[in-house]
């Protein structure tokens, strides 16, 4: 590696791939050598078994460098990565957004620096204060507005490597927009761990719907505007507004449902069930009937059984959801879902297999459905851009990049859309 620039590898979600980027800043601007930094992931016991052995991996490749590991796995469980031979400062998920803690890895302070920094994530009150104009790709960029959660779904260990929810002002989130923009950018999402829960800890209690009128309102020259995983039973009465009347706004939602059975969803402690998850997918669509939904669906969770596992098959054609994200259920320990009847693990994969083939065959009607129309695609490639709802288009000749074109769809591929 070249010892002059820290390597970083992250696992997990794009929020933590967002934090990359700041803690890549930070490093930098502290000096800081030869190191490896793992920002790991801990919304399974997969993910855990991943970070492990990427931490192994960048070792035994940069047998000289100094490993730094943080993230959601450390936050909590700093116990057991301090104790792995490969890794020498283990940092909080606090802690890697501060300047003092790159400081302190360098030569000059590293005999003061506490190996371990990992202080109780439960404390925090604020969200850090970084902000990185133009993470993504050179046309989409992301924005972390929240983080951060409130809620105890019984399988989720991710509050605990969290924290509360805490949210960025209204007024600093419009601000970094507004300089994205000046930049060339044409689309940006807004990110979070919870993001329906914007907004609660500030003054008056503004609602995530308030903060996208805004943005569209106060950065007109924005051409889009995208939200990510939101949780359906907390959209407000102005998210619902934009949805109908804001053209800027993407015509597409991706829905934390987790289960389509309501005696899963309360052994969960969600706050919805089927039949709000349902309701609300289809206002939205009367709303604007283009939209599309996709949809986080957990396969197996304890004590499903095949006739509650059919209830959330079902989902997918009464939510007509079209972008399924599959997790086969695995145990984390120290949650409550971990100490209920597991489902047998054959089961478990034979059910996440059916839902996979059920979005599958969902995402290829939706495909077929576009031959022959019009759409605006946002080109991430020269020869690649997405649609508003978020479809692959593939093009045979270069486009410009970053730039919003009109096309015709022309036809459908196992990869998308061709125009």
């Amino acid at each position: 590696m070249d010892r002059s620039v820290p390597k970083f590898t992250t696992l997990g979600c794009r929020l933590n791939a967002y934090e990359t980027e700041a803690m890549k800043e930070l490093a930098q601007a502290a000096g800081l050598g030869e190191t490896v930094v793992v920002n790991t992931c801990a919304v399974t016991a997969e993910a855990v078994r991943k970070s492990r052995q990427e931490i192994r991996r960048l070792r035994r490749e940069n047998p000289t460098a100094k490993v730094v590991v943080t993230g959601c796995a450390v936050q909590t469980d700093p116990d057991s990565f301090s104790a792995m031979d490969e890794v020498d400062f283990v940092v909080g998920n606090t802690e890697k957004m501060q300047p003092a803690t790159w400081r302190g890895m360098t030569a000059d302070f590293i005999g003061e620096t506490e190996r371990v920094q990992v202080d109780d994530i439960m404390s925090v009150t604020e969200t850090a204060g970084h902000l990185i104009d133009g993470f993504g790709t050179r046309s989409r960029a992301y924005v972390q507005v929240q983080n951060g959660c409130d809620h105890r779904c019984t399988f989720c260990i991710i509050p605990f490597g969290r924290g509360n929810s805490r949210s960025v002002p209204a007024g600093v989130v419009v601000d970094q927009i507004r300089r994205l923009v000046e930049k060339g950018y044409n689309e940006v999402v807004l990110t979070g761990v919870d993001l329906t829960s914007w907004g609660a800890d500030l003054p008056a209690g503004p609602k995530l719907g308030d903060l996208v009128m805004r943005i569209l309102k106060l950065v007109p020259e924005l051409p889009r505007l995208r939200i990510s995983s939101i949780d359906s039973i907390e959209v407000d009465e102005n998210l619902m507004r934009a949805i109908a009347e804001e053209e800027r706004l993407m015509p597409h939602l991706h829905l934390s449902l987790q289960a389509g059975d309501d005696m899963i969803l309360k052994r969960m402690k969600r706050r919805h069930l089927r039949d709000d998850a349902i309701r609300f997918c289809q206002e939205a669509r009367r709303l604007r009937p283009d939209m599309t939904f996709g949809a986080d669906i957990i396969a197996g969770f304890p004590t499903e059984t095949e006739a509650m596992f059919l209830n959330s098959l079902k989902l997918v054609e009464e939510c007509d959801l079209t972008w399924l994200h599959v997790f086969p259920y695995s145990p984390r320990e120290g949650t409550p879902a971990a100490r209920m009847p597991a489902v047998d693990g054959r089961a478990i994969k034979d059910r996440a297999a059916r839902l996979r083939a059920a979005g599958e065959a969902a995402v290829a009607r939706h495909l077929a459905a576009q031959v022959g129309r019009d759409h605006q695609v946002l080109m991430e490639s020269p020869r690649m851009g997405r649609t508003a709802q978020f479809a692959e288009v593939h093009f045979q000749s270069d486009r410009p990049e970053g730039r919003i074109v009109p096309a015709r769809i022309t036809g459908t591929t196992a990869a998308g859309l061709t125009a």
